[in-house]
């Protein structure tokens, strides 16, 4: 998927225009503090919304034209926007965060590369720090469509997180998108390794 080319083309279908309600939610409901990381940022409106409750966040995407468009929206925060790669992030990153906040980037990306994103926040999360995720379990796609967005089960995603993480909360939030209701959840997870 070339995600640049995406930005460019206009054909950004996750976008909403806002961030997400149940992060929104999550972040009105709880104080959260420290250094933020947005992987797979987009447009910046989760970095906004992070900024906007106390959190020094930083987003970070892969697409510069991404980037720009986020930097053009939010003018105010345009130098907490970085292009670059969650799988590679730059050095100045690694281990720099006490929370990730995920809203849709794993989704996003093909089950190959999961491997690559769990390296990535490991790399990023501070041990201790939360990953905070709006989760994307339940796309629904049309039929013969695989993605994105890439579905993955609850099962799954415990898995995924099994080993250096622990549970702190999960539910099913009872705010969503248009389209999405029911089909994501929220689970925060703390890195104990």
């Amino acid at each position: 998927m070339n995600w640049d080319e995406m930005y460019q083309k206009g054909e950004v279908f996750w976008d909403k225009g806002a961030p997400s309600p149940a992060m929104k939610q999550y972040l009105e409901r709880h104080v959260v503090r420290g250094r933020a990381l947005v992987p797979g940022c987009g447009r910046g409106h989760e970095v906004a919304l992070a900024v906007e409750h106390g959190l020094d966040a930083t987003g970070l995407d892969i697409a510069p034209t991404g980037v720009a468009e986020a930097r053009a929206r939010y003018p105010h925060l345009a130098v907490r926007f970085v292009t670059g790669s969650l799988f590679d992030p730059p050095e100045e990153m690694r281990g720099a965060f006490d929370v990730v906040l995920e809203h849709t980037c794993m989704s996003a990306l093909h089950p190959t590369m999961r491997a690559d994103y769990r390296r990535g926040i490991d790399l990023t999360l501070r041990r201790g720090g939360l990953l905070i995720g709006v989760w994307f379990v339940n796309p629904a796609l049309d039929p013969g469509h695989e993605g994105p967005p890439f579905p993955f089960s609850v099962t799954e995603l415990t898995a995924f997180f099994a080993e250096g993480y622990e549970i702190v909360e999960d539910y099913v939030p009872d705010v969503a998108f248009d389209g999405r209701e029911g089909r994501e959840r929220i689970r925060v997870l703390r890195r104990v390794v």
